[in-house]
């Protein structure tokens, strides 16, 4: 068995005191184990300013990441440095790689269904949910019960991106496909239940309510097939299906639709926000239902649609208009 490093399980013990998500604590000790590699295993704290900026140089050039990534890394050594180390590196005077701008992929609404009925079962039921709800495939699958409104035909995104809540649309049409679903996730939970195993629940409030397992409202929804150990108190569990099952499954259902397109599960979030601003919804409400900080974030749907040029048509169109005139 390998043995872990104990600076780095220290750094893990501080983001989990600070309260960061099991996906920002995974990612942020690879981008600080990649550094010490980098560097043949050199202590952080010999290290600084000069080294960060060979290894992201590095990240840019050798290893071809995009801006995103390279981001992540820095903050990852931010965290290190600053949090954890109490250093904080100061006049980095280091600049990203630039970040292509692109337009995002948007299906059409023929599109997204010929995909869609191409899936069966759970996995057609996640990808309508983020298609009619314009939800992230982890926050569709990180759902509980307690986050569906059947009344007010909403769902709760709890701890989405940036560790924000937000409440969104519920098509009225899944209702019934989520209802039994929400049946099917009672019944194995009512199973695990009797050998003392329940959904894994955020390790402060297992401690604080340890019978919280058993109550219908943390359920997943889309409960995994397997039990497995919780990532930070080891104790077994059920966790929710991975992502990688539904962009598996996705990927073949795509293959075989006959839609041409590079479709990954964020292109149905896409096409939930385009969707909605072509059919007259204001765009602040779009960006309140995708959960964006700025609005600008939310505009380049705008361009998808060709907003910005509506009643501008092409020399060649009005040339042809002239045409017809004259016949």
């Amino acid at each position: 068995m390998r043995r872990k490093s104990p600076f780095l399980e220290s750094v893990r013990r501080t983001m989990r005191l600070r309260g960061y998500s099991i996906r920002t604590e995974k990612s942020y000790i690879y981008w600080i184990k990649s550094y010490i590699r980098f560097h043949n295993r050199k202590h952080p704290e010999e290290m600084g300013k000069d080294e960060i900026i060979q290894f992201l140089d590095y990240l840019a050039s050798d290893r071809n990441v995009t801006a995103n990534t390279q981001r992540i890394a820095l903050n990852a050594l931010m965290f290190l440095y600053s949090k954890f180390l109490e250093k904080p590196i100061v006049n980095m005077n280091f600049k990203l790689a630039k970040k292509p701008k692109y337009l995002p992929t948007v299906l059409s609404g023929k599109e997204a269904m010929m995909i869609i009925n191409k899936l069966e079962g759970t996995h057609e039921l996640v990808v309508k949910m983020m298609y009619g709800s314009g939800l992230r495939v982890s926050e569709a699958l990180g759902l509980r019960i307690q986050d569906i409104d059947f009344d007010n035909h909403s769902v709760t995104v709890r701890n989405g991106k940036g560790n924000k809540d937000r409440v969104t649309l519920l098509s009225q049409n899944l209702e019934p496909d989520l209802i039994q679903q929400i049946q099917y996730a009672k019944d194995v939970q009512k199973k695990d239940n009797t050998d003392g195993i329940g959904p894994s629940m955020p390790d402060a409030l297992g401690r604080k309510y340890p019978s919280a397992f058993r109550q219908a409202s943390w359920m997943y929804i889309f409960p995994s097939v397997s039990i497995c150990r919780h990532p930070v108190n080891n104790r077994l569990c059920r966790h929710h299906l991975h992502t990688s099952v539904i962009r598996k499954s996705l990927k073949r259902a795509t293959e075989s639709s006959g839609v041409t397109k590079r479709v990954t599960c964020h292109t149905f979030r896409h096409s939930f926000a385009t969707h909605l601003l072509e059919a007259g919804t204001d765009i602040r409400t779009v960006q309140e239902l995708l959960g964006h900080t700025d609005v600008k974030t939310t505009q380049i749907y705008t361009h998808i649609i060709g907003k910005h040029y509506a009643g501008t048509s092409s020399p060649l169109d009005r040339i042809s208009e002239q045409r017809a005139s004259y016949a």
